[in-house]
């Protein structure tokens, strides 16, 4: 068994998507928060959103593509906007999936809970893959400066 968790710990989609399911309370705490300070289910879940990016860009650089990631103070700035930017396009599926199913979807499938998931879900394949490609590239300038970030 320990054999298994290791082979599969090796694999980074799966690596990527125990982050992405870290960042899912993250997510529906912040959307709890903003919509009791009264944003609004459509501007709260965008808001929600972003805290859940920067929570999940921290996890994927250190724990997906810890050796890819940059070292240095203005390669980790660029790295943060470069994974907003690419993670926007998934964002983008999964607010609009949300958005859509409150919106159109007939009874229980606009469901606040089942389109938070759903949108979740669907986002995944596209942070994935635009992460992969976008951000935590292998052919990135390496950084020299090895400090804290």
């Amino acid at each position: 068994m320990t054999g298994l968790l290791a082979r599969l710990s090796q694999v980074s989609i799966l690596r990527f998507a125990v982050i992405g399911i870290l960042g899912m309370p993250v997510d529906w705490l912040a959307l709890q928060l903003f919509l009791h300070l009264g944003t609004g289910p459509y501007f709260g879940r965008v808001l929600a959103w972003l805290c859940a990016a920067t929570f999940t860009w921290l996890g994927n650089r250190y724990f997906t593509f810890a050796d890819r990631r940059s070292h240095s103070f203005t390669g980790t700035a660029a790295e943060w906007g470069r994974f907003l930017a690419a993670n926007a396009v998934g964002g983008l599926v999964n607010v609009g999936l949300y958005s859509v199913m409150l919106r159109f979807a007939p009874p229980p499938l606009n469901d606040i809970n089942l389109a938070f998931v759903s949108g979740i879900l669907l986002g995944l394949a596209f942070n994935f893959f635009l992460s992969k490609r976008m951000v935590f590239r292998p052919d990135a300038p390496i950084d020299t400066y090895k400090g804290p970030l």
